[in-house]
């Protein structure tokens, strides 16, 4: 097995208490760089002064400064002799294609994630997403309450589907496709991962499962890419209804960190009896390391997990999937790890 990398902390220091103290303040500068149109700006017009800024941005000169001032502290533009930049980081996302990923991701922080984040220690203190409040309706979980709340249903899509364009790589990378023929994709939401699997490996048919509602999404993606011909959509409630038989790989993928162990061995038990001998499961998401003491960025997204998607949502560690899958009966269990900024992965298991 492939093991995680370590990112652990360096010992915490008076001044290192600064970012923790003012975390929210941090994302409001960045989120501000955003909304406001600072990044696009720089990134048409570097080199730009204070007072350049101001005017093209609409602001009163002080907001500019206190603007400036926020995004330079902390690297997210540099400034030399008394005009402005991007950070390297902020312009190649310009270069690359991946700005909107960034920003939809931004966005989704803000609106979805951040007002709710409040909630976290209640969240810790009674095991409920407590945080879900924010979000009008009367049922226990998140993606039923979005569309009760103009937009919010597109934005959840967006930025999950930013998530994976960031993460996916590990999925189609890794895992040996070579020997699989049809993928049952457990909760596919709007295919992106469907869609990233057929076009990289042009011998895959993938099935999405889901509810209708995320399956419309799902229809417009697949007919815009053009693969009806290979992604088939299936409405079903993931754990009500009935797999559809004929794949030899069910797909688990950013699934399993939304729900209970309890649900999560039920959602396994289910792909066990999907798949015949052979075949496989395969769960992709993100992972606390095995010894419970990183990365960093599965201990900040635990504050989303606990206050919102679902009562018991977490970032389970490594082990705890190969657990739950050998009580089940899966065999051959592999971990395909990353070296990205994300601690995404894929567990691989066979049904013996």
């Amino acid at each position: 097995m492939t093991q995680t990398i370590k990112s652990h902390a360096a010992p915490l220091t008076l001044p290192g208490l600064v970012p923790i103290l003012f975390g929210h303040a941090a994302f409001q500068q960045l989120n501000a760089g955003f909304q406001l149109g600072l990044f696009a700006l720089l990134a048409d017009r570097p080199d730009s002064s204070k007072p350049e800024l101001a005017a093209a941005l609409g602001l009163p000169a002080r907001s500019a400064e206190v603007l400036l001032l926020g995004t330079t502290a902390l690297g997210l533009t540099t400034a030399e002799d008394g005009r402005y930049r991007n950070a390297e980081i902020i312009d190649a996302a310009f270069r690359d294609g991946s700005w909107q990923t960034l920003r939809d991701i931004v966005e989704f922080q803000a609106r979805i994630s951040y007002l709710p984040a409040s909630d976290y220690a209640e969240s810790l203190r009674t095991g409920r997403n407590v945080g879900i409040r924010h979000f009008p309706g009367d049922t226990e979980d998140l993606y039923s309450r979005l569309s009760n709340s103009e937009g919010m249903e597109e934005l959840f899509y967006r930025g999950m589907n930013a998530w994976s364009k960031l993460s996916n790589p590990v999925l189609v990378n890794g895992p040996q496709f070579a020997q699989v023929s049809r993928v049952l994709d457990v909760g596919g939401g709007d295919a992106v991962n469907a869609i990233a699997l057929a076009q990289a490996h042009p011998h895959l048919r993938v099935t999405v499962l889901d509810r209708p509602a995320a399956l419309e999404v799902a229809e417009e993606r697949v007919r815009a890419a053009g693969l009806q011909d290979r992604i088939e959509l299936h409405a079903a409630d993931i754990f009500t209804g009935e797999y559809p038989g004929g794949h030899d790989c069910v797909l688990f993928a950013h699934q399993l960190v939304i729900w209970t162990p309890e649900q999560n061995r039920e959602l396994l038990g289910k792909a066990w009896h999907a798949v015949e001998p052979g075949g496989r499961v395969l769960i992709f998401n993100a992972f606390a390391d095995d010894d419970g003491q990183g990365p960093l960025y599965a201990a900040l997204d635990s504050v989303y997990f606990s206050t919102l998607p679902f009562a018991g949502s977490t970032l389970y560690p490594w082990h705890r999937y190969e657990e739950w899958l050998l009580e089940i009966g899966f065999a051959e269990i592999t971990r395909v790890s990353t070296s990205s900024w994300t601690p995404h992965g894929v567990l691989q298991a066979i049904k013996s």
